[in-house]
């Protein structure tokens, strides 16, 4: 374990904890009827961030946690990415998952080989 490694795992952990939570706000309700989801999908990204935040705060004892919980954040930026790219954001607007998959994305090559 590096202290890279645990250092993006802390920060990935709360700010994916922080974005988890926030998909059961009203505000977020308001973005996902804006971008075409229904409900249940904001409640399903909710419950993934929160999971994967959990997945990456645990990998700090366990890589094998880290390697999963980081390729489910990779998964769903892309999928953020993709959303904006549908709504023909502009890159300022992507700023945030793009950065968010880049650091998801050290993560996981740091910690793949306990994918195997």
């Amino acid at each position: 374990m590096t202290v890279l490694s645990i250092i993006l795992q802390v920060l990935l952990g709360v700010g994916f904890l922080m974005f988890g939570f926030m998909k059961f706000t009203s505000q977020m309700v308001e973005g996902f009827k804006h971008f075409g989801y229904p409900s249940w999908f904001r409640i399903f990204t909710g419950l993934v961030e929160i999971l994967s935040a959990a997945l990456v705060i645990a990998g700090i004892w366990n890589e094998t946690f880290a390697a999963w919980g980081a390729l489910l954040m990779v998964v769903t930026m892309i999928g953020a990415i993709l959303t904006h790219i549908k709504m023909k954001d502009s890159i300022k607007g992507m700023m945030m998952p793009i950065i968010l998959l880049v650091l998801s994305l050290v993560l996981l090559v740091i910690n793949f080989g306990s994918l195997a």
